[in-house]
């Protein structure tokens, strides 16, 4: 079970939104890039946010760009899931390698600061603020268990591969 705060995102959040390239010269130096995540689109963002909180977005989060550095860097400042109404493929999948889960849900119903609990196993979201209840998209069990290792590295080192 997950439990925090959500930081609300409107549509098309690209990797340049959450990693400006105007700092690719930090890509060698994550957590001082960390602090910079998402400060153009939301300037107080790596300040405020704290280790278990959410973003909610809309449609398209993670477009652009396969820049890994983006994924990485969000879980590195604190974010502990990520919901919208659609994402990015190519972000889906380096968020998932890295352990961020991205869950797939109408995140209409969620507020700036609202607190959430989510339950990746019964696939769904209580909004504690306003008392509402919702599902998210189902993951894979493969996906469940690379998430439940902090990752695809950590999985492949602890486990050495994939059971069919």
């Amino acid at each position: 079970m997950l439990k925090g705060k959500a930081f609300k995102f409107g549509d098309s959040i690209s990797t340049d939104d959450i990693t400006p390239g105007r700092l690719f010269h930090l890509r060698s130096n994550l957590p001082e890039l960390a602090k910079h995540v998402l400060e153009d689109v939301a300037p107080s963002f790596g300040s405020e946010v704290k280790p278990g909180d959410f973003i909610a977005a809309g449609v398209n989060f993670g477009l652009g760009s396969s820049r890994e550095h983006a994924a990485v860097v969000l879980k590195m400042a604190g974010v502990e899931a990520i919901l919208a109404k659609s994402v990015a493929r190519i972000f889906f999948r380096n968020a998932i390698n890295v352990g961020l889960p991205v869950l797939i849900c109408d995140t209409d119903k969620i507020n700036d600061g609202d607190e959430l609990e989510i339950d990746l196993v019964g696939s769904t979201v209580k909004n504690l603020t306003n008392g509402t209840e919702f599902p998210i998209g189902e993951f894979p069990e493969v996906m469940l268990r690379i998430l439940e290792e902090g990752g695809l590295i950590p999985y492949i080192k602890k486990h050495g591969d994939f059971e069919s």
